[in-house]
């Protein structure tokens, strides 16, 4: 039957089959991160509009044309989060968490919006996990979030996610760059787009994003701020290298590798997947030092990631599956007793389940093969019960009574 409404586009429904996979992806990062010291934090959906155009910076696509902002029935200039790390530092000020030991040590999972044109695995709104150490400038902080990224990506079966790494050195050595950058760009202006000639001044390290292609053959010619670094930037750039060899992540250098957003600094780094097309980015982030003290907080060094869950599920070779349930319980006609043997199963933290729909017998059999299940459970007319393997067929009679300390154990 065809629905009157449709979903937004740019937006999708998260059916029962799909999820397996979106929880795997969300499991596997609970498990990294947690063991690494991460605490779960989660923030509001819609977030005061300042916050995106201070923290993100209002000369990014994502400020100038990809935010959702509205006003509330309050007048208040409200928008829905395009990004994570912005709001993550907004609730480390509010909630004072500067007098916590640091660095403190978080990760998220969530929908995120924003006014693109929507194209496989990217949409109008996406789901992302993500991740941000917030309060110190160790180069180790930078290697251990880049190296936890690394194992969820293989965790979850991507064995060809490459890793591009550069920085972008701090934003007084960047200063003199910018200029540098600046005088090139006007040098071949009659080569650039629209867009990249209208932020010569206010973003020229922007021009390494274009997609227009005389842009993208000037900028093949670029200076690059990775070639540029010296003193502590380029001390911090060589420890984490080192740290990275050392635990056998490979990277490639790439120092065109600027990321969409004004706040970062010094390290940044990009997943990128072959199997995704064009569009090849599985998940990145970088250093953010001065973006805690633009919010209103204390200078707060800190460095993070997000990965995109729609991206990750289409790099994986094979998603994971629903889990099977354990029994399905068939019988004649005392529904009720079925009913009160599958709440006992599941007390015994068993995935069981029954017919709902009045089927015949035969058609109960059915279903308990389509569920996928085990086991059969079928309770016959005379009050015993039978066991039956679902793959190899064989059945037995057991007693009602054991039946949930049985399966349990074979469960485990």
């Amino acid at each position: 039957m065809a629905s009157k409404h449709q979903a937004p586009k740019g937006t999708f429904d998260v059916l029962p089959t799909d999820e397996a996979a979106r929880a795997a992806v969300t499991a596997a990062a609970a498990a990294r991160l947690g063991a690494a010291g991460y605490g779960r934090i989660e923030t509001p959906a819609f977030e005061d509009t300042g916050l995106f155009e201070r923290g993100v910076g209002e000369s990014t696509d994502i400020v100038r044309k990809e935010m959702f902002t509205f006003e509330d029935q309050g007048g208040r200039s409200i928008t829905l989060r395009p990004e994570g790390t912005a709001p993550i530092c907004r609730a480390y000020i509010e909630h004072g968490m500067h007098r916590l030991p640091q660095p403190v040590k978080l990760w998220y999972r969530g929908p995120y919006f924003r006014y693109e044109r929507p194209q496989e695995g990217r949409f109008r709104q996406f789901n992302q996990i993500g991740a941000e150490a917030i309060g110190s400038a160790s180069p180790l902080v930078d290697a251990e979030l880049i190296i936890l990224l690394a194992r969820i990506f293989a965790d979850l079966g991507i064995p060809d996610a490459e890793l591009l790494l550069s920085s972008l050195g701090s934003p007084e050595a960047r200063a003199g760059y910018r200029d540098e950058l600046r005088e090139f760009l006007r040098d071949h202006e009659d080569e650039l787009s629209e867009e990249v000639r209208e932020r010569i001044d206010s973003n020229p390290m922007r021009a390494f994003d274009s997609d227009h292609p005389g842009t993208r053959a000037v900028m093949e010619k670029a200076p690059q701020m990775l070639d540029r670094l010296a003193g502590e930037d380029a001390e911090h750039f060589a420890e984490v290298r080192s740290l990275l060899d050392d635990a056998g992540v490979a990277y490639t250098l790439d120092g065109s590798l600027v990321r969409g957003l004004d706040y970062y600094n010094r390290t940044v780094f990009e997943f990128t997947c072959d199997r995704l097309g064009a569009q090849s980015g599985l998940g990145g982030g970088g250093r953010y030092d001065g973006l805690v003290e633009l919010l209103g907080g204390p200078a707060t060094p800190a460095v993070g990631w997000a990965a995109g869950i729609e991206r990750i599920l289409l790099a994986l070779d094979t998603p994971p599956e629903p889990k099977p349930i354990d029994v399905y319980v068939v019988t004649g006609e005392d529904r009720a007793r079925a009913f009160g043997l599958v709440g006992e199963l599941r007390e015994a933290g068993l995935a069981a389940d029954l017919d709902l729909a009045g089927r015949s017998f035969k058609g109960q059999m059915k279903q308990a093969d389509r569920s996928g299940a085990r086991h059969a459970v079928i309770l016959e007319p005379d009050g015993t019960a039978k066991l039956r393997d679902m793959s190899s067929g064989d059945q037995r009679e057991v007693d009602p009574g054991s039946l949930p300390a049985e399966l349990a154990a074979a469960a485990r």
